[in-house]
């Protein structure tokens, strides 16, 4: 099935790990100027991707200059840490069983630490994300698990398993 799913989408690696397709970017512009100065240049007003996680894959802790919201659409419940700027934090689950708790629509806001992973048992999970600006490569920065562990000692545990290095 995930091979299947793969293909029809033409999923490809993600730099964070997991599998995604560019599906849509604007291709209208908001300028630098018009931005605040966190951004390097102009963006798209938006872009969007199918965005894959696998139980040998997981998106590795990483912020970015925009918001970004994920959309669930198939397969298993994703766990999902979020590190503030205070020094807190949080998890959720983004997945389709409203009644227990999860959520199929997450939005991660500018700047907090992100990194999700299947719940134990999952073997796939097919979702999107949005982001507005549009993203660009140079708004992703990586999060590095000795730096991380020092700014939140208290998520230890996912802030292992949600890193490489």
């Amino acid at each position: 099935m995930i091979d299947k799913i793969k293909s029809i989408l033409n999923l490809s690696p993600h730099i964070e790990g997991g599998f995604f397709k560019e599906t849509y970017r604007s291709d209208e512009t908001v300028s630098a100027k018009e931005l605040p100065e966190r951004y390097s240049g102009g963006r798209c007003f938006g872009a969007a991707i199918y965005y894959m996680i696998t139980s040998d894959t997981f998106s590795a802790m990483h912020r970015l200059k925009s918001d970004e919201i994920f959309h669930f659409y198939l397969g298993d419940p994703v766990e999902m840490l979020q590190l503030f700027p205070d020094g807190t934090g949080k998890t959720v689950i983004i997945g389709s069983d409203l009644l227990n708790g999860m959520r199929p629509q997450v939005t991660v806001q500018r700047g907090v630490w992100q990194g999700l992973r299947l719940q134990k048992g999952g073997n796939y999970a097919l979702m999107g994300t949005t982001v507005s600006p549009g993203f660009d490569y140079s708004d992703f920065e990586k999060g590095f698990r000795k730096n991380l562990l020092q700014e939140y000692p208290d998520f230890k545990e996912l802030i292992l398993a949600l890193t490489r290095e």
